[in-house]
Parts: structure tokens; C-alpha cells; sequence
């Protein structure tokens, strides 16, 4: 099982380079970064996890430019967003930042996508709640569109572009319909999800890596009936904090990836993390 780990940098944490040199010279596959544009003081919606919002999740770093530093220090690290919250983002800016980590890393990039849970963040953003999904799915279309390797026109209800040349290109290669990087989803299991996950993406990052014994089947039963090959999924549990028993439970489900939470902390911290996560390598 391939051990990636997560983790908020912020202004107060280890470096992304120092992070990143460290994760390669233990044998740890990757690393994924989360988002966070900014958190509005002024907050209805609350903390998924319960109680305050912790202190990092106001000072995150831009990801995109973290994973750039983390890419330039290495050479075999794999490189991912945990998530990108896509529908904040303007489609077109977005795929160029995508195409060219991708393209600087060798294709060591992966993009993790959702929804997000904070209203007052994404209504800042112009985002209207309920139609956050339906955005989301456009705008990773139209960033399809531009990675496509002739120039593709691509008009939706919330934006279009026209065709036209947009390069670098992501160095992944298409699989099927797909362009651009592996792309994984989050999100709670449900049919919607799994049936969008089967549509437009390589597979599901479920937060937690609970409750998969029941939701992988069912994920597969999807991404069959989508008529997509099921060795061609990849379900990889995110933030998880390990014990044996639980990674060997997820290798019994066929999973071959696994992403650790690393502490927002100081480099002594983190360092002293992956000592002890150095036994599930």
C-alpha cells in the first residue's frame, strides 16, 4: 500500500520544502495539501468535526504554490489537492495552474475536487449554495475543454470558453473521455456522488475512510454500470489516522493508496509523526 500524507501548512508550520524533502527521503509516496481561500469571521455554518473551527484553517497556504515548491525539490513525490474547492475558483486561471504543475512535476500531480461546507466562504466567491455542485461539474468540463489536445469550444449554463490554444497540456495522458490529471472526488457516499464519480473522475477520496466496508461495493456497482474498468478505480481514504488493523482492513477492500493527517505543527512535530508512521511503510 502506497502512504501518502496530508497536512494544513500554514504561516506557523513546517515548510513546504522541509516537508517535502523529508517525505521523500523516507519512502512516503506523497503529499496532499487542502484549501482554504479565507474564513469569514462572521460564520453561520458550522464546523463539520464540531465545536471551534481550528486555528489553521483561516492560514492555509495557497496549495497550487506549496505543491510547486514541494515539485522542485523532488523527484519522485507524488503531489495532490486535498481538496480543491472547484467551484471557487475561475475555470480557465485554474486549468493553466493545473496543467502546469502537472507538466513541471512530470505528472506527478493529483487533483482532489469538492464542494465545501463553509456557505459564507463560498458566497464570497460569488457562489450560490445550492447550485455549487452543478457549477463544479461545469467547471471541470470546461477545463477538459481547454486541456483537450485540439482546440475545443465548451458552453455551459454558468460559463463557457471558446475554442482555443491553451498550453502547457497536463503530462498525464486521457484515459477514455477523461483529460488532464488523475482526478479524485470527495464527498459522502451516496448514489449521486458515486454515479459522478463513475462519469468524471479516476475515483473517491473519502475523508476519513470510514464506513467503507459498505460504500466501496456499492461505488463499484456504479463505476461498472458506467461501463468503466474496474481495475481503473482508485479509492483512496484521506486524512486518516493509522493502526494496523485499519490498513490491513483497507487492503482486504483492494485499496492500494492510503493518506495520513499529518499535525498543523512546527518541524520538530511533524518530524516526530513520521517516525511513527515510518512502521506502516
Amino acid at each position: 500500500m502506497r502512504i501518502a500524507t496530508t497536512i494544513f501548512l500554514t504561516d506557523e508550520t513546517i515548510t513546504p520544502v522541509r516537508l517535502a524533502h523529508q517525505l521523500e527521503q523516507r519512502g512516503f509516496t506523497g503529499l496532499y495539501l487542502p484549501e482554504h481561500t479565507h474564513i469569514p469571521v462572521s460564520r453561520d455554518t458550522p464546523y463539520p468535526a464540531g465545536g471551534e473551527l481550528p486555528r489553521e484553517y483561516g492560514r492555509t497556504l495557497d496549495p497550487f504554490v506549496a505543491l510547486a515548491q514541494a515539485a522542485a525539490v523532488t523527484e519522485r513525490l507524488a503531489l495532490g489537492t486535498g481538496i480543491t474547492l472547484i467551484a471557487q475558483h475561475d475555470p480557465i486561471d485554474l486549468a493553466k495552474q493545473i496543467a502546469t504543475l502537472d507538466h513541471l512535476s512530470a505528472g506527478r500531480f493529483t487533483l482532489g475536487i469538492g464542494y465545501g461546507w463553509n456557505v459564507e466562504e463560498a458566497a464570497d466567491h460569488g457562489v450560490e449554495w445550492s447550485t455549487r455542485r452543478s457549477l463544479g461539474r461545469e467547471r471541470l468540463a470546461l477545463m477538459r475543454a481547454l486541456w483537450a489536445a485540439e482546440p475545443t469550444a465548451y458552453e455551459g449554463e454558468f460559463g463557457s470558453v471558446r475554442a482555443s490554444h491553451a498550453h502547457p497540456k497536463p503530462y498525464q495522458q486521457p484515459r477514455g473521455a477523461l483529460t488532464g490529471p488523475r482526478t479524485l472526488i470527495g464527498g459522502a457516499a451516496g448514489p449521486k456522488l458515486f454515479a459522478r464519480i463513475a462519469e468524471s473522475a479516476d475515483g473517491w477520496l473519502p475523508i476519513g475512510g470510514r464506513g467503507l466496508t459498505e460504500s466501496v461495493p456499492r461505488l463499484r456497482t456504479a463505476w461498472e454500470a458506467a461501463g468503466r474498468d474496474p481495475k481503473d478505480l482508485h479509492v483512496v481514504p484521506y486524512a486518516v489516522l493509522p493502526d494496523p488493523g485499519k490498513l490491513a482492513h483497507y487492503a482486504d477492500l483492494g485499496i492500494e493508496e492510503v493518506v495520513l493527517q499529518l499535525p498543523p505543527a512546527p518541524e520538530p512535530e511533524v518530524l516526530r509523526t513520521l517516525d511513527a508512521y515510518a512502521a506502516y511503510l
